[in-house]
């Protein structure tokens, strides 16, 4: 990892930001030359999807995708990005969860229904006897097309929430709980996002297609939630990323790590070292 990566580290309005808000939004985070070589194998996959039976008027949700291209796994510790995450969750982590989302134009007519708010982590947040919930974790979201507009299949959040265990939702089922907004952005623009934050996908009522890319990062003691298939990157991989691809000495190492569990933190302890806890 190049020390110019440290030009990108978290910096105290972002802290201040995520603490409150739950989220930080980071405008011109890839190149549109680098937007339009993921575009382009974001398509690809979808196109095989739609080969295989996908409709192509709903949503693709299609997890475990970082073995499908060199240019997703280099987001994996990109460095415009990884230094907000290590910055928010600290050195113990890996990238426990993926996932890309198409969403093409629904053709259907704007309506007013309440959306599918939630909170991630399903039974998480059920089982942990504290509140407000613990962080965990937390999701890059790079958005490859233009949603700088609502109606365009748009993420929705509530800023704040994510320190609320329970939502309020409009009784009958229209319209969106008090404060809602839509995360409108330009493509190129990373999201990231606290897992606890209360947030929701919705139609896509345009004519412009919804490429993101999602990446879960979480402590090294989570389990992964999707069937990662990774293991086959971590010999090409440099220590760092085979770090965050869920590599470890042993179980017991993703507790009580050792040196060689995580090179994230002997890097930061030589290059960084205020950022070490």
């Amino acid at each position: 990892m190049d020390v110019s990566c440290l030009e990108h580290s978290l910096t105290e309005d972002d802290r201040k930001q995520f603490e409150e808000q739950g989220y930080l939004i980071v405008e011109n985070a890839l190149s549109s030359k680098h937007t339009d070589a993921l575009i382009e194998q974001t398509d690809r996959i979808f196109e095989r999807q739609l080969s295989e039976g996908q409709d192509p008027k709903k949503a693709l949700f299609f997890p475990n995708f970082i073995p499908e291209h060199d240019l997703f796994a280099d987001l994996v510790d990109y460095p415009v990005i990884l230094p907000k995450v290590w910055g928010i969750l600290g050195w113990n982590i890996y990238l426990y969860h993926c996932h890309l989302i198409v969403t093409p134009p629904s053709g259907q007519e704007p309506n007013n229904k309440t959306f599918g708010w939630h909170q991630d982590s399903g039974r998480v947040n059920d089982e942990i006897e504290c509140h407000p919930r613990p962080r965990l974790s937390l999701k890059v979201a790079y958005f490859l097309s233009d949603i700088s507009e609502p109606g365009r299949g748009n993420f929705w959040i509530v800023p704040g929430s994510h320190l609320n265990d329970n939502l309020e939702r409009p009784e009958g089922g229209e319209g969106q709980p008090e404060g809602a907004i839509p995360v409108c952005v330009k493509p190129g623009s990373a999201v990231l996002f606290d897992r606890r934050l209360w947030h929701s996908a919705s139609p896509n009522w345009s004519d412009v297609t919804r490429k993101v890319l999602f990446y879960g990062y979480g402590y090294r003691w989570l389990r992964t939630k999707d069937d990662m298939t990774v293991e086959s990157l971590w010999e090409q991989s440099d220590p760092i990323r085979k770090q965050l691809l869920g590599w470890a000495v042993n179980c017991n190492g993703r507790f009580t790590p050792s040196e060689e569990d995580v090179p994230l933190r002997e890097w930061l302890k030589e290059h960084a070292p205020d950022q070490v806890k």
